[in-house]
C-alpha cells in the first residue's frame, strides 16, 4: 500500500498576506530545499522532452495510446529522456512508451490531497510539494514540450511554457500540441487573440498543432539539430561527497 502523503495545512494559507517573519523564513527554506532535492534527483537525466497531459485517461483510451506512441518515438527516434509529471494517465502512457522504446523515463510527481502516486514506468522520480517548483523542474531539463489533452493543470503548464518562450525567458524550444479534436477550439482562440492584437501573428509559429506523431518528432528533431549539440550525459561524474548518483 503506498505511503500516505498529507498536505501541510499551513501551506494552504501561505499566499494569504503577510505572516510571522519566522513562518516566512521557514517557508523560504522549505522552497529552497525542494529545489535542491529536485536538482540533485534530475541532474544526470537529461536532455529531456517533457510531455504534459491529463492524469484521467486510462489505458486503452486513444489519447493514452497517442501519448504512449509519442514516448516511444522520443526515446527510439530522438534518443532523449521522456519527462512527465510522474502520475497516471497521459503521464504514465508517455513514461511507459519511453521504456518500451528503450529510453529513459523520469517524473516530477506532486503531493496532492488525493494522493497522486508515481506511475510504475519511471527510472527515476522526485516528489515535489509545490507546483511552482515542479513546473521549474519540468521545464529546466527539456529541449522540447509535447502537450496532449488535459485539464487546468495541463493548460497552466502549456501557457506558462509558451509565455516563457514568447518572452524569451527560455530559448525558442519547440512546443507541440497533439489531439486536434480536443484542441481545435484553443487553436481558433489563439487566432482570435492574434486578430485582436493581444498576441503577435508570429506568436502562432511558436506552437505546432498536429495529430501526426511523425510530424511532431521531425519538428523537434529539426529544431534540435539546427540549434544544439545534444549531450546525452554530463561529462563529469557524480560527486560522492554530495551523495549524488548517476
Amino acid at each position: 500500500m503506498p505511503k500516505k502523503r498529507l498536505v501541510d495545512p499551513n501551506e494552504l494559507v501561505f499566499l494569504q498576506g503577510a505572516r510571522k517573519r519566522q513562518f516566512e523564513l521557514f517557508f523560504a527554506f522549505k522552497v529552497f530545499w525542494e529545489f535542491i532535492r529536485g536538482f540533485r534527483a534530475l541532474h544526470f537525466v537529461g536532455p529531456c522532452v517533457t510531455v504534459f497531459g491529463s492524469a484521467r485517461f486510462k489505458d486503452g483510451h486513444r489519447y493514452y495510446e497517442e501519448a504512449q506512441k509519442m514516448g516511444q518515438l522520443i526515446a527510439s527516434e530522438l534518443g532523449l529522456t521522456v519527462m512527465t509529471g510522474g502520475g497516471p494517465g497521459i503521464m504514465e502512457a508517455a513514461n511507459r512508451g519511453a521504456k518500451e522504446g528503450g529510453g529513459m523515463s523520469v517524473g516530477c510527481n506532486i503531493v496532492l490531497p488525493h494522493e497522486q502516486s508515481e506511475n510504475p514506468w519511471l527510472d527515476k522520480f522526485v516528489t515535489i510539494r509545490y507546483f511552482f517548483v515542479r513546473k521549474v523542474l519540468l521545464v529546466k531539463y527539456s529541449y522540447a514540450f509535447v502537450i496532449l489533452p488535459g485539464g487546468f493543470g495541463t493548460m497552466d503548464e502549456f501557457f506558462e511554457t509558451l509565455t516563457l518562450v514568447q518572452t524569451r525567458k527560455i530559448n525558442n524550444f519547440p512546443i507541440v500540441i497533439m489531439g486536434m479534436d480536443y484542441y481545435r477550439p484553443l487553436q481558433e482562440y489563439l487566432k482570435f487573440m492574434a486578430a485582436e492584437g493581444t498576441i503577435s501573428p508570429e506568436d502562432m509559429n511558436l506552437v505546432l498543432f498536429t495529430d501526426d506523431t511523425n510530424e511532431a518528432i521531425e519538428h523537434i528533431r529539426q529544431y534540435i539539430s539546427a540549434n544544439y549539440k545534444v549531450k546525452k550525459r554530463p561529462t563529469y561524474l557524480p560527486k560522492w561527497w554530495l551523495f549524488e548518483r548517476a
